[in-house]
């Protein structure tokens, strides 16, 4: 498995110039693959859909030049896992409610085939927000309860708690995506039958074999040093429900677990920055989550659905972080590289999106030899804005900043990657942007994955893939 980026400040990049006629012989020879590529129409075993959380087109550009020039390589030509995959589209990822989505109706629309307003989960749009009853009656089923009526297997990875929106999405119904505890429920909601999220994740219809991620909080009671009010231990429900299970605590004892059903929550909150782990740290990565998930639901003879979520791209971006947030695309891309390494492509459909995307913005005028998380510029000069002040490479358009010329001399002086990028708008926490989102897949029937798509097609792409 690939150990996690350093990060590249100041020095130079040392790479061949691109010449032209190797571009035009590169060039030519993708133009052959594509011609030759025959559509794989046959049906797929299994499906893994790996959703890059906040990972728009932008995000998409810069996590390729970062993780290029943290090889030491071009960074513009580089390419990610996924670049690789044959076919692939765009996807509009508004809600029932908004321009811009967010993390629950873009997750709930791939996992449910429906557009919901945001923050509600696994219901229709003709939910309330944060009313239980029409909660109720708006619930429409998602891809792993149909998966589980057919026998597949299920499993949810994630780098954020496994209660979070977008993993909540794969077995969770609620009008309001932040009812993750009994301790957040309101009374009038459990008065009304409502229950929190991770009592779903373990009583609901569809419990998944495999849980791998952080939020172990919410699944503890208190006097375990958990948020739980109500005394339960759903990591103990969960391994009462099933059959050959392991819960492990660390990377040693995921590699070494055996069984088919796996629980794994390696925090009570969200996973460390890829960026800041230790080569030695006994925390997993995503890669390591999913081989592992991978190993465990592959003991299934009928095949399984397996979602995977790259959290950090999205917190990250909320924080004005760029560094921590390319980092996290760099180690969502090995995550799938080490699905399709484990998989095989014969029986294995792969699809790789993302549920909304983020203000991030590359800006013009960079040296492509010059660090990307820098000041924008050529021939070591910066380039100046009209106040005549320098800018970084990479701005935002929402989020937490201090005045410009602040973060621009922090960047200038100290060559700090986790200074603040200057941005449009200051905000406490960056907003989502509403730009399509791309989609790339892999695998049988990965050649409908084309043009410009809604995320529900998605959820029918794989519906009838899987003969749901």
């Amino acid at each position: 498995m690939k150990p996690f980026l350093p990060i590249l400040l100041g020095a130079a990049l040392s790479f061949p110039p691109i010449q032209a006629q190797a571009q035009v012989q590169a060039d030519i020879a993708a133009l052959d693959a594509a011609t030759a590529l025959r559509p794989d129409t046959g049906r797929p075993k299994n499906v893994i859909l790996m959703i890059g959380d906040g990972m728009g087109i932008n995000s998409v550009t810069a996590g390729r030049i970062y993780e290029g020039q943290a090889l030491g390589e071009d960074g513009a030509s580089h390419r990610l896992s996924f670049d690789r995959f044959p076919y692939t589209a765009l996807s509009r990822t508004y809600s029932a409610d908004r321009f811009v989505t967010d993390s629950a109706n873009g997750a709930s629309a791939l996992m449910t085939g429906y557009k919901t307003i945001n923050g509600a989960i696994g219901v229709d749009d003709q939910v309330r927000a944060r009313d239980c009853a029409s909660a109720t009656a708006a619930r429409v089923p998602t891809l792993s309860e149909l998966a589980r009526a057919k026998g597949l297997a299920i499993g949810v990875v994630t780098t954020a708690p496994i209660t979070d929106a977008t993993p909540a999405a794969t077995y969770a119904h609620t009008p309001f995506r932040g009812w993750q505890s009994d301790i957040d429920m309101p009374a009038q909601a459990v008065a009304q039958g409502c229950i929190d999220i991770a009592r779903q994740l373990v009583e609901g219809e569809a419990t998944p074999e495999v849980v791998l991620g952080a939020g172990l909080a919410y699944l503890k009671p208190e006097a375990d040093g958990g948020r739980r009010k109500d005394g339960r231990d759903l990591v103990e429900a969960w391994r009462r429900r099933g059959g050959a299970s392991t819960v492990v605590s660390d990377l040693p004892g995921l590699t070494a677990s055996t069984t088919p059903r796996l629980m794994g929550l390696f925090s009570n909150g969200a996973l460390p920055a890829d960026a800041d782990r230790a080569p030695d740290s006994a925390t997993p990565r995503l890669p390591d989550m999913t081989a592992a998930a991978i190993r465990a639901l592959s003991q299934n003879p009928e095949g399984y659905l397996l979602v995977v979520e790259g959290a950090q791209i999205d917190s990250y971006h909320h924080a004005n972080d760029p560094r921590r947030a390319l980092a996290a695309v760099a180690e969502f891309s090995q995550a799938v590289d080490a699905a399709r390494r484990l998989t095989d492509p014969a029986d294995t459909l792969i699809i790789v999106t993302a549920d909304h995307s983020h203000s991030l913005v590359l800006t013009a005028g960079s040296d492509r030899k010059a660090p990307l998380l820098g000041l924008a510029g050529a021939n070591g000069a910066p380039n100046k804005a009209l106040d005549d002040a320098p800018y970084p490479t990479l701005i935002y358009g929402t989020g937490p900043s201090p005045t410009r010329p602040q973060a621009v001399a922090r960047a200038d002086e100290s060559s700090d990657a986790d200074a603040l990028r200057s941005v449009a708008v200051p905000l406490s926490s960056a907003g989502h942007a509403g730009e399509d989102v791309p989609v790339y897949a892999d695998g049988p029937q990965a050649y409908l994955v084309r043009g410009v798509i809604e995320p529900t097609y998605v959820f029918q792409l794989i519906r009838r893939a899987l003969s749901l």
